[in-house]
């Protein structure tokens, strides 16, 4: 019987990947002349950051993380193109948004001494 709920989690850790690997090829991809290798490296870059995201973040084990490594890499580009556009650039978010931190949760080292 299939898991459908697993299969559902796995998809969705998927989409938070793919999100982070396709920004990250489209930031590098400068360095590639031919598109060939570029598929390429995006594939390992998707599943080795697959591997190493849900070894770290999540409790799943090394096989399924290749599945999630590689539902990341199908759904990269279909992802970026819908959502091209739609976000704000990274200085847009740290122009817009400040954050405020309470002068009583400063850690000074010259105090503690």
């Amino acid at each position: 019987m299939l898991k459908l709920e697993y299969l559902q989690k796995l998809l969705v850790i998927s989409v938070a990947l793919s999100a982070i690997t396709c920004a990250f090829v489209q930031k590098t991809k400068i360095h590639f002349k031919c598109s060939k290798y570029l598929v390429i490296y995006s594939f390992v870059v998707n599943m080795a950051v697959g591997v190493i995201f849900c070894m770290t973040f999540t409790n799943i084990n090394f096989p399924i993380s290749l599945w999630v490594g590689l539902f990341s890499f199908i759904g990269a580009d279909t992802l970026y193109k819908s959502l091209e556009g739609k976000l704000s650039s990274y200085s847009d978010i740290i122009n817009k948004s400040t954050i405020a931190i309470p002068k009583e949760n400063i850690i000074n080292s010259e105090e503690d001494t």
